[in-house]
């Protein structure tokens, strides 16, 4: 077989028709190399995108999150504020208990805590000089007002009152009803009402004899 040769005065890489050969290897790497800068120019210019926005993003979503945040802990606090204020108004009021003794001649009003500790004491003869006035539910009501004065300073809300006559009466002497009605138009809460009066059950005879005490 002979071998195709080119000849003399020709390059050995032209054919004969006069073209040039190229080798597949060369051709491929120069194509590369032209497409691999412009693919890597693209996707930087992306990444660059990319990243300047991201961090605006965020920046603006950590400007809104801390104004969120105060809102949130100014409201708390007021809450805790107006919880604090409520629990101590409910711990300041005080109960008392309101003894008075009423007859037909005198009115005495004795105000206690309720272990027994006197807290204030009133009656008819320290409102008037008269003392055919002082089982007058007028001068009951005067009553009723001093003992609300003194016992506003301490606090005292709630109130449990003890009614108390002479022993054997069947009921209470003027002054103990205008007493309450006053209290209670004062701004007093009474949780309770009593009568404690003393009602012997036997015991010695009863002095007046058989047709009893006459006048």
């Amino acid at each position: 077989m002979k071998s195709k040769t080119a000849p003399l005065g020709v390059p050995q890489n032209t054919e004969l028709g006069g073209k040039e050969k190229t080798d597949g290897k060369k051709e491929t790497g120069e194509v590369k190399e032209n497409e691999k800068p412009v693919e890597k120019k693209s996707s930087k210019k992306n990444t660059e995108k990319i990243g300047k926005e991201k961090p605006l993003k965020k920046f603006v979503e950590k400007e809104k999150e801390p104004s969120k945040k105060i809102e949130e802990k100014t409201n708390l606090a007021v809450a805790d504020e107006n919880k604090n204020f409520k629990k101590q108004e409910e711990k300041k009021s005080f109960e008392a208990v309101v003894n008075i003794y009423t007859s037909f001649n005198n009115t005495i009003v004795h105000v206690t805590d309720m272990s027994g500790r006197t807290l204030t004491k009133v009656t008819g003869g320290m409102v008037t000089k008269h003392g055919r006035l002082k089982a007058n539910p007028t001068i009951a009501m005067f009553i009723a007002k001093r003992i609300s004065e003194n016992i506003k300073d301490m606090n005292v809300k709630l109130l449990y009152v003890r009614i108390r006559t002479k022993t054997r009466n069947p009921g209470p002497g003027p002054g103990s009803n205008a007493i309450i009605k006053s209290l209670s138009r004062e701004g007093f809460k009474i949780l309770n009402i009593l009568d404690t009066t003393r009602i012997p059950r036997g015991g010695p005879k009863i002095k007046g004899g058989r047709r009893g005490r006459r006048p």
